[in-house]
């Protein structure tokens, strides 16, 4: 394609989700051919050294430095994606929009409402076009679930089942990193996970309006890290000190959509048995449907009286057709960050908001808090509206 223009990247953090930030910008260029922009990967920063020779050696970055603040710095620099800590989300987001850097940053965007929406607002004030790690919601057989239910196929929805069910830190040895701790990660499974959950259903069916929710934390103790322990996978020293956890193991919500629809949400980071059992279920009046993440490839519908049968993805779903050639060659977890590359490259060079935005981050985190509120209450609360441009209420 002629004129096709270059945007250079620059990555902040170069963990496990940084790389696969920098290969999904390498990715969109072979999987969306039509694109008429490229990323071409040109500097990452990380405190670590380890994480900066990864990032000139193996992911093929011009540069590596040590301060974020250098890269944001950078004219050359044209977006930034935003992949570390949850801790440090709200300071590296308000950086990069006073340095007029478009972002793509993983979720939760904020610590809380209160963050993700300054990040939001701020954002939005400057004209800049943003992107949220999402990534469930780009599944083609969750674009096709989507189609069939704004489409009115499935009647009027009536109730909505969400559940987030991982087993990361059901290892009470699991070290007492950052992710447990509320001042650096804000809350816990309900940010972590069950964040994910609350953006597929509103993506879906639309806004939740109300909840009531309750939490508990079942591994109230577990060892000091060792220096430098990042992964909620890393042991803690076996017969060392222990430290309090601080946010919830596990949330269980009841809410409510705008449109009359009822949905029950839950999620946990300590079950034992499943791995990532990632659910959501739309029943309406004249059908229902279900889609599970760990068969991604895969939907289920029922749209009469005989039950449920399996539809295949296929390239009639979604951007599947980009990946694979029909049913029964499946997608995997890397090609959902791939699409969410290309759609904010997209949104940059179209100059809209295609991929998840800022605006969605708020509107996730209105839910999160709201749900928090209610399970140390005991009370039903309502979730605050938020402004902006929001992706899941799209046409």
């Amino acid at each position: 394609m002629e004129n096709r223009r270059t945007l250079n990247i620059g990555l902040i953090s170069v963990g496990w989700m940084g790389r696969l930030h920098s290969r999904a910008y390498l990715a969109a260029a072979q999987h969306f051919p039509a694109l008429s922009v490229r990323a071409s990967l040109h500097t990452a920063t990380d405190p670590d050294s380890e994480g900066r020779r990864y990032a000139t050696d193996v992911l093929g970055y011009q540069r590596a430095v040590v301060d974020y603040r250098a890269l944001l710095a950078d004219p050359q620099i044209d977006a930034v994606s935003i992949c570390s800590p949850n801790f440090l989300h709200h300071d590296i987001a308000l950086a990069a929009i006073d340095a007029g850097k478009p972002f793509w940053i993983e979720k939760p965007m904020g610590r809380n409402a209160g963050e993700s929406r300054e990040i939001a607002e701020r954002a939005a004030a400057a004209g800049l076009l943003t992107s949220v790690g999402f990534n469930y919601r780009h599944a083609p057989a969750i674009a096709e679930a989507r189609r069939r239910i704004r489409a009115g196929a499935l009647g009027q929805v009536t109730n909505v089942r969400v559940s987030f069910l991982a087993d990361y830190s059901a290892d009470p040895a699991g070290a007492l990193t950052w992710r447990f701790i509320q001042a650096r990660a804000g809350s816990g499974v309900a940010g972590d996970l069950l964040s994910h959950g609350i953006d597929l259903a509103q993506y879906l069916v639309g806004r939740v309006s109300s909840v009531t929710a309750a939490s508990e934390t079942f591994i109230t103790e577990r060892p000091l890290p060792a220096a430098g322990a990042a992964s909620h996978f890393t042991s803690g020293a076996v017969g060392g000190p222990l430290g309090a956890v601080e946010n919830e193991d596990y949330a269980a919500v009841i809410g409510r959509f705008d449109s009359g629809a009822v949905g029950v949400f839950e999620s946990s980071r300590t079950t034992t048995g499943p791995r990532a059992e990632y659910k959501v279920e739309v029943y309406g009046t004249a059908g229902s449907l279900r889609w599970d993440f760990q068969r991604m490839n895969e939907l289920l519908l029922a749209d009469d009286r005989s039950g449920f049968r399996t539809i295949m993805a296929h390239p009639g779903f979604g951007e599947f057709s980009q990946f694979q050639p029909g049913a029964g060659t499946s997608m995997g977890f890397d090609d959902l960050k791939t699409i969410e590359a290309s759609l904010f490259l997209r949104s940059i060079e179209e100059g809209r908001q295609l991929a998840p935005s800022a605006a969605d981050g708020w509107a996730t985190a209105e839910v999160v808090d709201a749900a928090l509120r209610s399970a140390a209450s005991g009370r039903w609360v309502d979730v605050p509206q938020v402004t902006g441009v929001t992706t899941f209420d799209a046409d």
